[in-house]
This record gives structure tokens, sequence and C-alpha cells, in this order.
């Protein structure tokens, strides 16, 4: 009788041991290489038993062999029972730069490489589809496409994107009236929005900002730059977020006035530039980047100016989703703070971008509200927009 409840007591500690361990290791497992981590975040990670109580993180230096020179990498080492690896993962290394914190509005002016599709009389081609290539030639600007029309007076091959994937297709031509080549297209390269500056490299001048990519609005193909400007932006109203409407904030701002910046890249997690002048940035209120490691779930803040000033207003982070790839859906929060209730129900679109802070790091962007409760948002972890 003894050895039976002997048995059951042991089977029943490890069951409980296996569980307790099922949910960190599917998460250890799918995370990528590449992530943001530093000595304070995996501190983080073990005094709150982000991984469970039986495994414990531990950042590492390696040497590897790169076209024939020793590099020296770090990487997080994930140890069962505080001893036993069982997964090592390659990541960047927060550094000691110091980096200005946004929360500001900026005005977005985007020339786009390649032509979007306004509207087409070929059924091939829709209204939102990105031209990039004609007869082969990459198109830089608009002047080009009637040259590499003639590559080919008859016909033209069109590689475009749409929903973000290439595709090619055959066009025939035809001439105008004053003998000029045409394909039945209306376009245009330039595209225009809001969005909110997110942090700045004090040094570098190197910025990000809005967490997600700026898309063509039909089609949502992500719009690549060919060049672009970030502008001040000016806020005039807000309306409110209420369940099924988002709610927005109302800006202007003029192209062709003094650029504040550039726009270098657009990517999955938003826009990538350097700024030209550093008044659109308090440069009394600094911080470094945090690592998803570090974050957890709990109180933070969200940083915006949608008062007519910055200021930090309470959220929750209700979620940190650990992402089998990286995404800008990273983490879920929840506004309490009352004064940000009152002023727009809650996350509004031309938030995007901005930060969210805990234990005074940049750990994430804003990127979206729930469409049912925009008391509701999501952020994406700094790792993927550093």
């Amino acid at each position: 009788m003894k050895k039976g409840k002997i048995f059951l007591v042991s089977f029943l500690i490890v069951f409980a041991i296996a569980l307790s361990l099922t949910a960190p290791l599917c998460e250890i497992f799918s995370l990528e290489n590449g992530f943001l981590a530093g000595y304070e975040d995996v501190q983080v990670a073990n005094s709150t038993n982000r991984f469970g109580l039986f495994i414990k993180t531990q950042l590492e230096e390696k040497e590897s062999q790169v076209a024939g020179e020793k590099v020296k990498q770090n990487e997080v080492v994930f140890k069962l029972f505080g001893f036993i690896p069982i997964r090592k993962v390659d990541v960047k290394l927060c550094t000691d730069d110091v980096y200005y914190v946004g929360g500001v509005p900026i005005g977005l002016d985007i020339i786009s490489r390649g032509a979007i599709v306004i509207s087409s009389e070929n059924p091939s081609l829709k209204e939102g589809d990105i031209i990039t290539k004609i007869n082969g030639q990459e198109i830089e600007n608009l002047g080009q496409i009637e040259g590499f029309l003639e590559i080919q007076p008859e016909e033209a091959e069109i590689e475009y994107l749409r929903k973000n994937k290439p595709t090619k297709t055959i066009l025939k031509t035809t001439r105008d009236e004053f003998g000029k080549l045409k394909l039945g297209l209306w376009v245009k390269d330039d595209i225009a929005g809001v969005g909110t500056l997110t942090f700045v490299n004090k040094d570098s001048k190197k910025y990000s900002a809005l967490g997600h990519p700026i898309v063509e609005s039909t089609s949502g193909n992500i719009v690549p730059v060919s060049s672009g400007d970030i502008y001040e932006c000016n806020l005039i109203g807000i309306n409110k977020g209420k369940r099924n409407n988002p709610g927005e904030l109302k800006c202007i701002f003029m192209p062709g006035a003094q650029s504040k910046g550039s726009i270098d890249k657009n990517c999955k997690f938003g826009i990538n530039g350097v700024l030209s002048d550093t008044s659109l940035v308090d440069e009394n209120l600094t911080a470094h980047l945090g690592g998803r490691l570090g974050v957890v779930m709990g109180d933070a803040k969200i940083v915006s100016s949608i008062s007519g000033i910055r200021e930090e207003y309470d959220i929750e982070i209700i979620k940190t989703n650990y992402q089998k790839h990286a995404d800008d859906k990273s983490i879920v929060f929840r506004v309490k703070d009352k004064r940000l209730l009152n002023l727009t129900g809650g996350i509004v679109q031309g938030m995007s971008g901005s930060p969210i802070m805990q234990n005074g790091k940049i750990i994430g962007a804003v990127t979206h509200v729930f469409l049912a409760d925009p008391t509701k948002g999501y952020g994406v972890y700094t790792d993927w927009m550093s």
C-alpha cells in the first residue's frame, strides 16, 4: 500500500512539473534569433519566473567564424533547473545608447519606388497595385515609364505587387494622338499620412516611428520607399473612439515645408530615417531601449502629445505574446488612465507609434486598436523596431 502511495505521489509531482513546463517550452522553442536582450532584461525574466519556476535564462557571449574571422556574438541560454541547457538563441545586445522619447505626431510624405495604380482600363491590373518594373527595368520615378515602354513598343512585361506578393503580366500598348505609348493606366508615386514618432537615437539621430507599415489603402501593399520626409504636424481635433469605430486624430501638416527628417525605409514595423531637426523632440526626456524578455504583465505607460503637451498615460499590459515570427502585435494592453479615456475613448488612429514604457525603458510602441473595444490595443516590441 505504501509503495502505491509513493508511486502516486511521484507521478503527480512529475506530472505537475511536466505541465508547468509545457507553456514555457512552447515559448522558448518558438523564439526567433535576433531579438533584443540585455542583462537587466534577463534579470527581470528570472525574478518574475517569466518561463516558469524550473527554467532560468542567462546572457552569454560566444565566438563564431564569419568569413574566416572570429566574431563575438551574444546569445540567451535557457537552462532547466538553472544548469541544464535546453536552447540557445542568438540576440542583439542592448546597448547603453540613449534615446529621445517620442510621442509627438508627425506628417509623412513618401515618394514610392514604383508606380501606384489609381485606375486601370485593363482587368489584369487593379487599383492599389504597385508597378515595380516595366520590361525588366526598375521604376525609380514616373518619368521613366515612357522610355521603358519603347523597349518593346507593342507590348510590355509588367511586374507589380498585389497584397505584397510580386506578380507579372503582359499588357498591350497603344499610342495616343501625339504618338506616345500608353498602357491604359493612371498612376501616382506619392502618398501622405500622419503617425507618431517613437524614439530617436541621441547620437546618430536615427529614428523609428509608427510601429506598423505605411500601406496603400486599397490593396494593403506596403509602399516601397524611394524617398520621403517627415514634418511637424499640428493636432486640430480628436474623433473619440467607440465600439466598432476606432476614432482618429485630426492633424494637418504642409508637405514641402521645412523637413524635419528623411524617410529611408518603410517596413512591417514602421518607418525609419534620420532626424535633421531635433526640435520635434524634448531633449530632456530620454531613456534606454528594453527588450522583450524584460516586458512583464502589469503597469506600464504610453507617451503621447494628444492633450497639446507631451504626457504619460497609465496602461496595463495584459498579455505578452511569445510570437513564432516577428509581428507587430506583440503586446496586448488596456488603457487605465481616465484623462486619456476622456480625451479619446482609448486608442485612436494616428496614435500608432506612441512609445510604450515600463520600468523607465522604451519597450514598444502602440500599433493597433481593438475595434470591439477601443480601450484595448496592441503594441510591437522595441526588438523589431530597433
